[in-house]
């Protein structure tokens, strides 16, 4: 992080000294962990469900911190320290974030959508790395705490910034996008995701369009041209662009050539322009993610050979369709997150496995509301299609992906209350020569799975 003073840090939260510490004094990092504070720190106290932060301030002095927020009434500074009153320390986080932005800003690109947002992310990164020294989100730090700690990772050598936004409820997308700010933003699809909470796909779509919601004639926003939803976006405010795999889009792709589970290679269309790609992740879906960061290197001003190599080179997040190979059994580890339309590019993504025999190990796929038992039958029903030899279900909204697949023909099926007992069963349910697929959302733990495979 570069300097920021503690002045700066009053006049961005509207906050009030308390303390006799410097105005000027100069901060070199903020955290919301104490474990992490220390000279020059900031440390902002966050209250959540289990702790709150407050009770740790004290701690943070102990450790060296110089400075600390607090929107409570009794907490007091120690001699030689400074705390500013807020009135909320969550929301003075983002408005530190938004002032340092802005300071120290950088032209950036935002990513947000129901699936794919972080293949994206990683796609846009390498993308833009290939001519800019380019700051991307770590790992899933997407939300309103995430995206101003990604924020402050910006430091003088950055050129440009790649940041995700996630959201599950309305008004999220807009706050976190009033924070980074994009110049350019990508919305890679409108799936199910969060749908209990945001009731609709139309609900879904009316969120993610906040992306855009401040955007000028000098923004661009980008939109999968193929989606029911997106494919509708128009504006007169701000340039769009559409990619997809259909030729109406302004960019697309053909002559797709699936190399199994190492990847895939296509050609991107745009206008009379042409190139070969390829990325080493399989599946169709990963040539829109693909896709989707061309367009965004092309608002960046980078050349064809640029993003073709930034595709090429690309690391990605693990457990995102994650190949792992272990004593005999090929692990695909996309245990991150899940949703109806995820799970069945995953399953899809198995059939080009050479191993003998496919299990597909999936979990609920949370916040589906009422839609769940209907959206989980489906993601059985899909299993049964593709022709996997086994299945493992585990959650009680699972247990309707074991009705749909059993419905739909299928015998080898075993469904778990929990991912604990689950793992204790690994060693009967997965054997050399198999192909295991590991998906369900986050607060399943399935990494817990993936670990036990590669444990046995």
């Amino acid at each position: 992080m570069q300097q920021l003073t503690l002045n700066e840090i009053k006049e961005a939260t509207g906050g009030e000294f308390v303390g006799a510490a410097g105005v000027e004094l100069a901060l070199t990092g903020i955290t919301t962990d104490s474990r992490k504070a220390g000279d020059g720190i900031l440390f902002v106290p966050l209250a959540g469900e289990r702790f709150d932060g407050h009770d740790f301030i004290d701690g943070a002095f102990e450790a060296g911190s110089p400075a600390a927020l607090t929107h409570k009434d009794d907490i007091a500074a120690p001699p030689g320290r400074a705390i500013v009153r807020v009135a909320d320390t969550k929301r003075a986080l983002g408005d530190i974030a938004r002032y340092y932005k802005r300071k120290y800003n950088v032209p950036t690109a935002s990513v947000t959508g129901s699936v794919g947002k972080t293949t994206t992310k990683d796609l846009m990164c390498a993308v833009l790395s290939e001519r800019y020294k380019t700051l991307k989100t770590p790992n899933n730090f997407n939300n309103d705490i995430g995206v101003p700690l990604t924020i402050f990772g910006l430091e003088k050598e950055h050129e440009a910034a790649v940041i995700e936004l996630g959201m599950n409820h309305f008004g999220e997308i807009e706050y976190l996008a009033s924070i980074a700010e994009p110049d350019v933003a990508v919305i890679t699809n409108i799936g199910m995701s969060h749908i209990e909470n945001l009731g609709s796909q139309e609900g879904i779509f009316k969120a993610k369009m906040e992306i855009a919601e401040r955007f000028t004639e000098k923004n661009t926003l980008i939109v999968n041209g193929d989606d029911k939803f997106l494919k509708t976006v128009t504006s007169d405010k701000y340039r769009v662009i559409r990619f997809g795999l259909d030729k109406s889009n302004d960019v697309y792709a053909e002559d797709i050539i699936s190399k199994g589970l190492s990847g895939i290679e296509f050609t991107v269309v745009n206008g009379k322009d042409r190139f070969k790609a390829e990325v080493t992740l399989p599946g169709i879906h990963n040539v829109y993610n693909a896709l989707a960061a061309v367009c965004t290197g092309m608002c960046f001003g980078l050349s064809a050979d640029e993003c073709a190599a930034g595709l090429r080179n690309c690391e990605y997040t693990s457990s995102r369709l994650e190949i792992i190979e272990h004593k005999g059994i090929e692990v695909i580890n996309d245990c991150y997150n899940s949703s109806p339309s995820s799970v069945r590019a995953a399953l899809d993504v198995q059939k080009n496995t050479s191993q003998k025999r496919r299990v597909a190990i999936l979990g609920d796929v949370l916040e589906m509301g009422e839609f769940a038992a209907k959206a989980h039958y489906e993601m059985g029903t899909y299993v049964a299609v593709c022709g996997t030899d086994a299945l493992v279900t585990v959650g009680e909204n699972a247990r309707h992906i074991a009705e749909g697949a059993a419905a739909a023909g299928m015998e080898d099926i075993v469904s778990y209350g929990d991912t604990d007992a689950a793992v204790k069963d690994i060693e009967k349910l997965v054997c050399p020569g198999d192909s295991v697929l590991v998906k369900a959302s986050h607060g399943m733990d399935f990494y817990k799975i993936t670990e036990a495979i590669k444990g046995m």
